[in-house]
């Protein structure tokens, strides 16, 4: 009898090591929350204006007349860094034709600043967030530059 309770103990220990939420888990599961309505914000009044014209700090890479890139404040990889357009634009959902050379600038910027702190060789990986489903939790178009480890896949 005993046995028998030490094996379902072990078997619940096991169990539990594997389906508890890891802090990677509770991160993303934030962001996801975050993103609920988010499609409502105008980007003016979000953090991204409010560092873009230098009233709150940010750990900044790279700036140019079209854009920034900084330290997310919320990494989630050894290397994670946020580009983003210094005119704000909501997502994706609002892009048009008159967006591209922003958005080739962005993604010339990313490949840059990968060199910059030396994740180009090894890999990184560049993640676009949109609207509720794409767990977009600042509505201000923004490249997730991550790096530093191995990534997942499938990574949703």
């Amino acid at each position: 009898m005993l046995a028998r309770l030490s094996h379902t103990f072990r078997a619940r220990a096991v169990a539990w090591t594997f389906l508890r939420p890891s802090p990677l888990t509770r991160a993303m599961s934030d962001e996801v929350s975050k993103a609920v309505g988010v499609r409502a914000i105008k980007p003016q009044s979000t953090i991204f204006q409010k560092i873009v014209n230098k009233e709150i700090p940010a750990t900044i890479l790279h700036e140019d007349d079209k854009c920034l890139a900084f330290k997310d404040v919320n990494p989630v990889a050894p290397t994670h860094i946020l580009v983003i357009p210094k005119t704000p634009l909501g997502g994706m959902s609002d892009v048009t034709p008159e967006h591209a050379e922003v958005l080739g600038h962005l993604m010339v910027t990313a490949a840059k600043v990968a060199r910059d702190v030396g994740v180009d060789e090894s890999g990184y990986r560049l993640v676009v967030n949109e609207g509720e489903d794409g767990a977009q939790s600042v509505r201000w178009l923004h490249i997730h530059l991550m790096g530093g480890r191995q990534m997942k896949w499938p990574p949703g």
